[in-house]
């Protein structure tokens, strides 16, 4: 793999020579002055930069390099600027940060913190640009508005992706917010009934004795106010598909009546008397246990094998891994767009309050905290409080760097080894697959007496 880029602004050659040589691990760029800056931004384009705000013809103050990072966020305005500044810059640095730098280290740098800095703001942007690659193939996609990277989501669509094309009737499985409708709808654009209408009803949302008539329609003076003939949902999805959302709340007379549609295909208005056949493929949606409410006879048990056919589980968000960050990222630049807001940045703490936080109400819940925070971010950054979640403390922050989770991952994986043959090396190397001597090595390496 090609190393990062990553462009030093510093007229100090002592300073060039030691980020050069402390960050071997990236290609650094060096420019001494403004014009030299932005060219190399121009023909390397490198996704972090770190600047001094102090550049020649004005060395000791601000100017130069407030210009710079000012071209640097209009030309190219993903890339991360971290500013490194002296204790008397305190002012130059706040008005920095207002211009959208990502961070700022002051003099004398401290090695690590520095390139733990940029190693983050290397992650930001590789999952902003994840990001806009999704939001440019998202318009031609069925499963449109599904954004993930877990393994687990991207399993679930490759089973959406089988089970479209068949008739079979499907439940989705799924905590409320997690994305249910989006789930259906994809399963509609992907069946050979894309042509025609998807229809969806929440069950709960509609009150028990209104849901017959919203689900099989009336006919003229079935009862009062019944002023014309009126078809039902399941009637407009004719030839479609039709979504029960939360069919777990349905009452049980309503149940034996969809239990009959399901198996006759037919259905009688409110009111008539005439048979009516519709050609549906029915997805339905819950967030409660079937299964277990059948058995308690809150569900008919008939009705429950009739419309679990097919049974797709939804995984909510705190169970979707790196799912948080790159969700936030997607509405964070959807609602730019909407409410015509500047392209704005989470900070730092912002990002990882929003991977800490649980999200009970998932991706819903998400959404709207996103908008409100696009809604009520000051400058170019979103902070913390815009967000209104929990902070998170600086030890709770989950690391990020590959060194340091391989050297957890094979301390965590050696510890168990030991302890399952009781201290015996041979053995040990033998569960782990590898030699004696290698065991030796990291055993050494870290720490295991």
């Amino acid at each position: 793999m090609p190393k990062k880029k990553l462009l030093v602004v510093e007229d100090d050659p002592g300073l060039q020579k030691q980020l050069r040589w402390g960050l071997d691990e990236y290609d650094v760029l060096i420019a001494e002055r403004r014009e030299q800056a932005l060219a190399q931004l121009r023909r390397h384009q490198p996704c972090v930069v770190t600047m001094d705000l102090g550049l020649p013809p004005d060395p000791d103050g601000a100017s130069e390099g407030l210009a710079l990072l000012r071209d640097i966020v209009t030309a190219a305005p993903e890339t991360k600027v971290i500013v490194l500044s002296g204790n008397q810059d305190r002012g130059n640095v706040l008005k920095a940060v207002a211009m959208g730098a990502y961070d700022f280290q002051q003099k004398p740098l401290d090695a690590d913190l520095l390139r733990l800095v940029i190693q983050r703001a290397f992650f930001l942007h590789g999952v902003q640009q994840d990001n806009r690659r999704m939001l440019q193939i998202e318009a031609d996609s069925p499963l449109s508005g599904i954004i993930s990277r877990d393994p687990g989501m991207l399993k679930m669509c490759r089973s959406v992706e089988k089970v479209a094309p068949s008739s079979a009737s499907v439940m989705l499985l799924g905590d409320s917010g997690c994305g249910k409708e989006l789930v259906a709808r994809g399963l509609h654009r992907l069946s050979a009934r894309r042509e025609r209408r998807f229809v969806a009803i929440n069950c709960a949302a509609i009150p028990e004795h209104l849901l017959e008539s919203e689900l099989f329609g009336y006919e003229k003076g079935a009862f009062t106010g019944a002023a014309r003939q009126t078809l039902g949902k399941i009637e407009l999805a004719h030839g479609g598909t039709f979504f029960l959302d939360e069919i777990g709340d349905m009452a049980p007379p309503l149940q034996a009546k969809l239990l009959r549609f399901l198996q006759e295909r037919v259905i009688e208005r409110v009111g008539g008397r005439s048979e009516i056949a519709v050609d549906v493929r029915v997805v339905c949606a819950t967030h409660r246990n079937l299964k277990t409410l059948a058995e308690q006879g809150q569900f008919r048990e008939d009705l429950y094998y009739r419309l679990s056919e097919i049974v797709l589980a939804i995984p909510p968000l705190r169970e979707r891994v790196g799912d948080r960050v790159l969700l936030a990222q997607h509405f964070k630049n959807r609602f730019c767009v909407s409410e015509h807001r500047q392209a704005l940045h989470f900070r730092p703490e912002a990002l990882a309050a929003i991977d800490a936080y649980t999200w009970p109400g998932n991706v819903r819940e998400m959404e709207n905290c996103i908008k409100r925070a696009v809604i009520m971010a000051e400058g170019s950054q979103i902070a913390l409080e815009d967000l209104g979640l929990p902070e998170v403390e600086a030890q709770a922050v989950e690391n990020i760097d590959l060194r340091q989770a391989r050297d957890a991952a094979e301390y965590k994986v050696m510890i168990k080894a030991l302890a399952r043959v009781d201290g015996n090396i041979l053995r040990a190397a033998e569960l782990l697959g590898v030699s004696r001597p290698t065991l030796y090595d990291l055993m050494s390496h870290h720490g295991i007496k």
